[in-house]
């Protein structure tokens, strides 16, 4: 079985992912953290030196390596992965268990403002402005998102009340 969590940055997806791989007993991957190792850089360090085209191309052949792949697993995205060279595509293809994890934007503003300057993408944003930014991105990418095959909606919810619903759906 393969699981593949979406979702914007700050949505829970390692978060989710990890609790479920201790559920189930099933593998985690975190697909930045598979990136980087395969790369031996890290992901920001990609962008800055090789830019964002390289860093989507590399992750394009790592998504199609991971669901090529015979065995088990829980995959963490990366919020733009799906986003991009027909990856959500390409996860569908190999399992029907894809979920979005959905939260409303000021929820992922405050959960980004809390590690902001671990995130590339937002840390130089003001937070006034983040309201801003997370809605024209999302607006962007919510038409990816939404093709998923299940949305969960984690407003609200504690990880565990979460990890139960997905685990409802995976039955």
């Amino acid at each position: 079985m393969k699981i593949v969590l979406i979702g914007y940055m700050g949505s829970g997806k390692t978060t989710i992912g990890k609790l479920l791989s201790k559920k189930l007993n099933i593998n985690f991957i975190d697909l930045d953290a598979y990136i980087e190792s395969k790369l031996n850089a890290s992901v920001s360090d990609i962008f800055k030196e090789r830019g964002e085209l390289y860093f989507r191309k590399m992750e394009h052949t790592y998504v199609q390596e991971l669901m090529e792949e015979k065995k088990s697993f829980i995959l963490s995205t990366g919020g733009g992965t799906p986003c991009y060279a027909d990856n959500l595509g390409l996860i569908q293809t190999h399992t029907k268990h894809d979920f979005y994890l959905k939260l409303t934007i000021p929820n992922l503003v405050k959960r980004l403002i809390i590690g902001k300057e671990s995130r590339p993408l937002v840390q130089n944003i003001a937070e006034t402005d983040l309201p801003e930014f997370i809605g024209k991105h999302l607006f962007e990418r919510n038409n990816f998102y939404m093709q998923a095959n299940t949305i969960t909606v984690c407003d609200d919810k504690t990880p565990e009340e979460i990890v139960a619903e997905i685990m409802q759906q995976l039955k």
